[in-house]
């Protein structure tokens, strides 16, 4: 027995000898355990809750040990945000910017550019101090050269670990969330800054992008047939290298300038020769610039997906680079040597993360700029271009040994080389203005410093005060025996003890009985304090109500006293009442009592003496959730669990109920005895009379009963074959018999059958009810054509021999009927038929409009996608884990279903059927009379049901059976009943796309390229590029 349990045992054990009417104060605080012993530190391993007088393990600890100066507060050490000595700063990632941040690290290390940029003139505005010296205030850069020289010099002079690039992003007008192609954006951008700079005066500013970055080539085209040289000069700013099916970079630069033949369709036109001649092109190098970026063409196009895709393939580069081989003229000052490494982290083209490896040209030692993080490569860690993937590729390949200065990487995209000859010890130096700006920003830095180091100051100033409070608090918090104590809810005194949460006004309202004092129950939440520490506590934190020795309440003490005798007693009492039982008793001399409630009497009483207190609302039994849907059966057994004793023989009037099978005579001893348990329990001496009321009621309902069995059987004599289904007429096959047919509800002849079969629980039918049938107007809604098809549902025919007799029998408020009219010299196939009332043309036809509109704005509704295939292989082997429901042996699952399972499928159908707006107001009352056409669809292999709407694009849809058959976009060809489906962004409603419909998907070629299908999960939405952004000059 559990330790809680065994002091709660202990606490009440003198009820077994103390009648409830003999309680005393010794016994109350024996029941509260206010004499229990307290626990002592060192010997208690956890709180005891069963013991009020135990005060350990609620959170002292942390108090009471050796001061740890950190725990009082949450504010970081703001020095850790502090630049460290002969280090640089970082970037901070605004989300998706790291590709941003790689290239602005590398920019920022190419000592000529930022030079340049420092030199270049800006209009600011100047405000003169009070000396006359100027001072540059508020100043926020506005073009893009502004914020480049602003970041610059923050990168240079910040005392910060890591700076904001948000004004410079927002200039551009990039959006953070979404990472953009990187290389496309260094082209961009070095294309926008050229041009901003081309207006200044000063020419070391003005060609600065085309002295580092811009080289020269030729495209050489050579005829064959006269050997005339045709060239054609471009400028370029990166060599975009080819990498599929190589392994060094010295292959790609080759690949790159090898011969091409011009042959065929794609001859050349000579002008020499004056007509198309098969010719050789070639790209010539004569010019390199100072900074050569090699672009390696990781990311390409698919043209199986239809979308860029990343190679993971090793490249070998090293960190000298000869380009005299590749030269046009061979001057010997081609020698570069490795100065930054641009690489993409992760396996897809639309995901992953941006990291830099760039060289300090002034000390030649190597650094990975990962956004705020820097860190120094050397020793082991100096290993260019490795960098390990975010997701393990699919066929991982192990990475290639390679010699001293040579370096393998899958991950670089950009290799950027500095050329041998330039002065590495350039100086420099930031203009005036813009270090006086970042001496602004580090004055804010050093403030913001400050105060953080005042706020850890201040906060642990306050816990020591409050550490030595508490201290002295808790040695004085036990109450000592004949002193006064309260009781504090013990949630509160752990709040108060938490260093993390200031401690709100103490609220013991929760341990309260329904007298308003301390419930016995309660004293596991509640721990005994002395009456100075909760003097203390209600002074300074407020609260209540107090607890004190006024607040044990003897009324719920003698309560449970009185239930734990009961308890005991509860056994013999149970053997006494059956022997009770066994003998005779006289009718006036005893008591009524429900058998119901004599079965199940113990565990009505063990129910009441465990919830004494247990509020009318509550039920007895197991809580089975929300009673909404359920039906009327189960409502009424609820109803008849949550009966308390006795009450299962009140009638609705209140009274004794008529049926004496339902009760029984009891001795006064048994009764007594049974009282002694349920003390409110309705009392019906024997000589009382059962209800009146219900008496007489019980006669009207014989007399009712039988009198709508002999209804019953009247009708049933009078329409046996309409009660039957037998012989009904059938407009698709007239009878020759009778020239005319009379119309009713088909709702009719249901209800009528079911009085017929029931009479004793269901109503009579007093009407026909063809108002249903006919529009506000009077007219018929229905036409011949569709009775006889699609609304014979709806509709029940009458031979005219029977119409008679439910005239008789009904009361008929309309007509309807169909005649059949020959005429005389027309064959016996001519006949033309005609109905009464007439059918009323506009508001069939808006019934219908309004149908088909329904079927065209749904909500939420299932269609159903079926995959065709030549080979059924093809499409379980293309995905087998991704395609969940193409089993055979789950599709024979489902197809085994009864009508009655749950479907999902099925439940669908029908829920969307409910959804469906109709606005004519028959329609609405055969909807509600319970008439339904069945819309389950039988699903063959292959097939799939999907959850669409009416407004949803064709897209969206793609989208959904890429995921349930693996199948992309641009690879499905969808059809409806022959029609193909091509416009994307039409929406499935004015496709034709109608609820239950049925969608033909035949696929190009199976995607079997997981890689592939997460590109394209991830490109969903079009791709918009920099469409919008400063770099295209928007």
């Amino acid at each position: 027995m559990a330790p809680r349990l065994q002091l709660e045992k202990a606490a009440w054990r003198w009820t077994e000898t103390v009648p409830p009417e003999d309680v005393t104060q010794e016994h109350i605080e024996a029941a509260y355990r206010v004499g229990l012993e307290p626990c002592q530190r060192g010997v208690c391993r956890r709180n005891c809750r069963g013991n009020p007088n135990c005060l350990v393990g609620i959170g002292e600890h942390v108090w009471l040990g050796e001061i740890d100066e950190n725990s009082f507060h949450n504010i970081d050490d703001p020095n850790c945000e502090r630049r460290k000595k002969n280090a640089f700063v970082g970037l901070t990632n605004l989300g998706a910017t790291c590709y941003v941040n790689t290239f602005l690290q590398m920019w920022f290390f190419n000592l000529e550019l930022r030079q340049a940029l420092y030199l270049c003139p800006i209009t600011r505005p100047v405000h003169v101090k009070a000396e006359g010296a100027p001072a540059y205030k508020d100043y926020e850069p506005q073009a893009i050269c502004e914020h480049l020289q602003y970041l610059f010099a923050l990168l240079q002079n910040s005392r910060r670990r890591y700076i904001d690039p948000s004004g410079f992003v927002k200039a551009l007008g990039l959006d953070t969330g979404q990472q953009q192609d990187a290389q496309e954006f260094s082209k961009l951008f070095m294309s926008l800054l050229e041009d901003t700079l081309s207006t200044q005066k000063n020419p070391d500013v003005r060609n600065i992008v085309q002295k580092q970055f811009c080289g020269e080539y030729a495209y050489v085209t050579v005829c064959n047939q006269c050997g005339r040289e045709s060239k054609l000069i471009s400028k370029f700013y990166e060599l975009e290298l080819n990498i599929q099916g190589h392994k060094q970079l010295s292959d790609c630069i080759t690949e790159f300038l090898k011969e091409e033949k011009l042959e065929g369709d794609n001859r050349y036109f000579c002008e020499a020769c004056q007509s198309k001649q098969n010719a050789t092109r070639r790209i010539r190098l004569l010019g390199l610039p100072g900074t050569l970026n090699l672009q390696l063409m990781r990311f390409v196009f698919d043209r199986q997906t239809g979308h860029k895709k990343k190679l993971n393939t090793y490249i070998e580069f090293s960190e000298l680079l000869d380009m005299d081989p590749f030269m046009e003229d061979k001057v010997g000052v081609s020698g570069y040597e490795l100065s930054a490494i641009l690489i993409h982290r992760g396996v897809s083209a639309y995901s992953g993360h941006y990291i830099a490896h760039v060289k300090d040209p002034q000390t030649g030692e190597w650094y990975r700029f990962n956004d705020e993080d820097i860190e120094k490569m050397e020793g082991k860690k100096l290993q260019l271009g490795a960098e390990e993937d975010l997701e393990p590729s699919k066929a991982q390949t192990r990475k290639p040994k390679c010699g001293k200065g040579v370096h393998r990487s899958r991950n670089a995209y950009m290799l950027v080389y500095r050329l041998q000859t330039q002065e590495k010890s350039v100086t420099v130096e930031i203009p005036a203005f813009l270090q006086e700006l970042v001496e602004r920003d580090n004055s804010k830095f050093e403030e913001w410093c400050s105060e953080m180091a005042e706020m850890r100051k201040q906060s642990v100033a306050r816990g020591k005060v409050k550490h030595e409070e508490v201290k002295e608090l808790y040695q004085r918090l036990p109450a000592k025996a004949g002193s006064p104590y309260d009781f504090v809810s013990l949630e509160w005194l752990r709040r108060w003890l938490d260093e993390s949460t200031p401690p709100k006004p103490i609220d013991n309202s929760a341990c309260l009985c329904s007298h308003g004092k301390l419930h016995p129950d309660k004293i596991p939440t509640v721990k005994r304090v002395s009456e100075y520490v909760a003097d203390y506590f209600y002074e300074r934190y407020g609260g209540g109500p107090r607890l004190t020795v006024t607040a044990l309440c003897r009324e719920c003490v003698v309560e449970r006293c009185r239930v734990l005798r009961l308890k005991s007693q509860l056994s013999e009492d149970c053997k006494a009442v059956a022997n009770l039982l066994k003998g005779p008793v006289k009718r006036d001399d005893g008591f009524w009592v429900g058998k119901s409630s004599l079965r199940s009497w113990r565990q009505l009483a063990l129910e009441q003496l465990d919830d004494p207190e247990g509020d009318a609302d509550q039920s007895n039994g197991n809580m089975n959730g929300d009673a909404k849907g359920k039906d009327e059966c189960s409502t009424e057994k609820q109803e008849e669990d949550d009966l308390k004793f006795n009450e299962d023989i009140i009638c609705p009037h209140g009274n004794l109920c008529v049926s004496e099978n339902e009760r029984r005579i009891v001795s006064r001893e048994a009764w007594e005895k049974l009282c002694c348990y349920f003390q409110n329990a309705p009392e019906f001496p024997g000589s009382k009379d059962s209800c009146s009321q219900c008496k007489v009621l019980e006669r009207e309902g014989e007399e009712n009963e039988a009198l709508h069995k002999m209804m019953a059987s009247e009708q049933k004599a009078s329409l046996p074959n309409l009660f039957q289904d037998k012989s009904r007429p059938c407009l698709g096959s007239w009878p020759e018999e009778v020239d005319e047919l009379y119309v009713v509800s088909k709702f009719f002849v249901e209800e009528w059958r079911k009085f017929v079969r029931r009479p004793a629980r269901c109503s009579p039918v007093s009407s026909v009810g063809n108002r249903d049938l006919l529009c506000p107007h009077g007219g018929l809604m229905f036409t011949f054509a569709s009775m006889a098809k699609e609304d014979s549902t709806l509709i029940a025919l009458i031979w005219p021999s029977e119409w008679g007799k439910i005239q008789k029998l009904f009361v008929v408020d309309h007509t309807v009927r169909v005649i059949r009219r020959q005429p005389a010299e027309a064959g016996p196939g001519n006949a033309h038929y005609v109905t009464e009332p007439e059918l009323c043309s506009d508001c069939r036809e808006g019934l219908l409009c309004q149908q088909q509109r329904d079927l065209r704005e749904y909500a939420q509704a299932t269609i159903y996608v079926r995959k065709v295939v030549d080979n059924t292989k093809v499409m379980k082997d293309s995905a087998p884990e991704l395609n969940v429901s193409s089993s055979e042996a789950e599709e024979e699952r489902e197809e085994a279903r009864l009508e009655g399972e749950q479907d999902p499928d099925f439940n669908q159908a029908n829920s969307n059927a409910k959804r469906q707006k109709v606005s004519h107001p028959n329609y609405v009352a055969y909807q509600k009379q319970g008439i339904r056409r069945s819309t389950r669809h039988r699903k063959v292999r292959g097939e799939k049901a999907l959850l669409v709407s009416a407004n949803q694009t064709l897209k969206d849809l793609k989208i959904q059976i890429m995921h349930a058959f693996s199948v992309a976009p641009f690879d499905q060809n969808l059809s409806i009943e022959g029609m193909m489906l091509t416009e994307d962004s039409a929406t499935l409603g004015s496709l034709g796309v109608t609820p239950e419909s049925v969608v033909l998907l035949k696929a190009d070629e199976p995607v079997v390229d997981y890689a592939a299908i997460d590109d394209v999960m991830q490109v969903c939405l079009p791709e918009e590029g920099f469409k919008g952004t400063g770099l295209l000059g928007h």
